[in-house]
């Protein structure tokens, strides 16, 4: 059994009249790319800016990377990199530069220095660019470098809020593959929020969050079983002889709708290619529907994952960066 790299119980935090976060119990083993899926406005944010000590909690107690959360919070700092959502670089300096500054802010030594900015710029492919100026960086650029520097140095977890928000989807995806390069080369542990649910099927287990609570918790696959079966979807000219088959050879319930045969099935791997096989009928397609973590969330809350929690008229600003305390 793996290490816990972050546990925590009863954390809580409040902002006037807003409960933020209303006791959230996690537990993130040694090695393990941990999502925490949600809405904007439903507490990951503060969540994440708790465990990596920005914010103090209100309640609750806990651990990263070995260290209690309160009373040793220069060791937690000392062992974990934050990518923060919000763009923290220095655009009128380099690469290198940027990397530099970070390097001499955690007193890395100095004969460490130039070798780990090099290792780490090589690692997201920004070795050629390291004396550009940031401001010249794409967004995707950006974000890799801001991931090369929370890697400098030599974290035990990485966190990162949002790594890919605002980004394009093949940036996003070349985001991901860096990620998991980092995971596997590094064997560090990945802490990441978001609200993109393709994202969060990246991750090995997910937490989902609702207006501060954890409602889930589980590996995206177990979590898509709670919503149910697959859907086949079949076109066909035969579709009431398709439906008749198969009640008779599968005793499932299949139904015309919208002019498709339609019928959950629990394996549609298996279900499909014998159907194709077996079926005397002339089939024009077959596409199959499953379900997604978008089903997952809207099951769990009776409503569809969307960018904002709206407050009394008003989206909650818990995404202000605030200074370490």
């Amino acid at each position: 059994m793996a290490m816990a790299a972050i546990e925590v119980t009863g954390l809580t935090k409040r902002f006037k009249e807003v409960e933020a976060v209303k006791g959230v119990d996690l537990t993130v083993y040694e090695g393990e790319v941990f999502g925490f899926l949600g809405p904007n406005g439903a507490g990951k944010t503060t969540t994440i800016s708790m465990l990596c000590t920005i914010l103090k909690p209100d309640g609750g107690k806990g651990h990263v990377a070995g260290f209690d959360l309160w009373r040793e919070k220069d060791k937690v700092r000392q062992n974990i990199g934050l990518v923060f959502q919000d763009p923290t670089l220095d655009r009128n300096l380099t690469a290198y530069e940027n990397l530099w500054f970070h390097a001499l802010i955690y007193n890395i030594p100095t004969r460490e220095r130039r070798e780990r900015i090099e290792m780490v710029l090589k690692m997201v492919e920004l070795y050629e660019r390291k004396d550009s100026l940031v401001q010249t960086f794409s967004g995707g650029m950006k974000r890799r470098l801001e991931i090369a520097r929370g890697l400098l140095h030599h974290p035990k977890i990485l966190f990162l809020d949002e790594p890919t928000i605002g980004l394009d989807p093949q940036t996003r995806a070349h985001i991901w593959d860096y990620i998991h390069k980092i995971r596997k080369e590094k064997g560090i542990t990945i802490f990441l929020t978001t609200h993109y649910m393709d994202e969060a099927e990246n991750c090995d287990r997910i937490a989902v969050i609702d207006q501060g609570r954890i409602i889930a918790l589980d590996t995206p696959q177990n979590l898509k079983k709670m919503v149910g079966n697959n859907i086949v979807y079949i076109n066909s000219m035969e579709a009431s002889g398709i439906i008749i088959f198969i009640k008779e050879k599968f005793n499932l319930e299949a139904k015309l709708i919208k002019n498709q045969v339609v019928v959950e099935v629990t394996d549609a791997e298996t279900f499909i290619p014998q159907l194709l096989k077996e079926l005397p009928y002339p089939v024009t397609s077959v596409s199959l529907k499953k379900p997604t973590l978008d089903d997952v969330f809207l099951k769990l809350t009776g409503r569809e994952l969307r960018d904002e929690v709206i407050t009394n008229g008003k989206a909650p600003a818990f995404h202000r960066r605030r200074r370490w305390q």
